[in-house]
């Protein structure tokens, strides 16, 4: 299963395109769920913008909270396991992975993609970077991001690999948006990444839906 989140202000749409980039054989089922806020200055939003590194808290639990019962409604329905999971994210969306990935509670995911994002830090929310095991992640930021700054991107790099986690970094000469040079070295990455969890039994799919 691979699950795309979108950034800040866009839809399920936006990531779908993705899929194929990142699954170029159709090995797996693909989900890009849409946010479920609507916030100015318009389209969909995962949580309120308060001041980066801390999303605005009841919004961000809320959500986190809805997102979580979604991402197990369709392992359910699907029958795929949480360890089985790829999830990825743009901006918001990578704050969103780092979140369901790694929040506290929660299954852990084959891998976690987060592109031009940051790690969240929410009052009565917790992330967990001991419990194993510890899923590889990839990390994508523009050393020109004017949105979040690439000192996000870094900084989580360094904490996650202090924990203990594999790091995939990758910092490119962009502004706050996706290295397609990146993704393309990306797609086999995912491979390995669910190769580690045994051979796959899912049909090529595609999927996409709201929260």
């Amino acid at each position: 299963m691979l699950v795309l989140l979108h950034g800040r202000g866009a839809d399920e749409h936006d990531l779908y395109p993705l899929l194929d980039v990142l699954d170029p054989e159709r090995r797996l089922l693909g989900a890009t769920p849409r946010g479920p806020l609507s916030l100015p200055p318009g389209g969909a939003h995962w949580y309120e913008l308060r001041r980066l590194g801390f999303p605005d808290s009841a919004t961000f639990r809320d959500t986190f909270a809805r997102a979580a019962a979604w991402l197990d409604q369709l392992a359910a329905e699907t029958e795929i396991p949480a360890e089985r999971f790829v999830l990825g994210g743009f901006s918001q969306g990578a704050v969103m992975s780092y979140a369901l990935g790694l929040g506290a509670g929660r299954p852990r995911p084959a891998a976690i993609v987060a592109l031009s994002g940051f790690m969240p830090t929410a009052d009565g929310w917790a992330l967990d970077l001991e419990t194993p095991p510890l899923p590889p992640v990839a990390i994508g930021h523009g050393t020109y991001d004017p949105v979040i700054g690439v000192e996000w991107g870094r900084s989580a790099a360094a904490t996650l690999r202090e924990a203990g986690f594999e790091v995939d970094y990758r910092e490119s000469p962009l502004p706050h948006t996706i290295d397609p040079r990146f993704l393309a070295e990306l797609a086999p990455w995912i491979a390995r990444a669910l190769a580690r969890q045994g051979p796959s039994e899912w049909a090529a799919q595609r999927a996409d839906g709201g929260l």
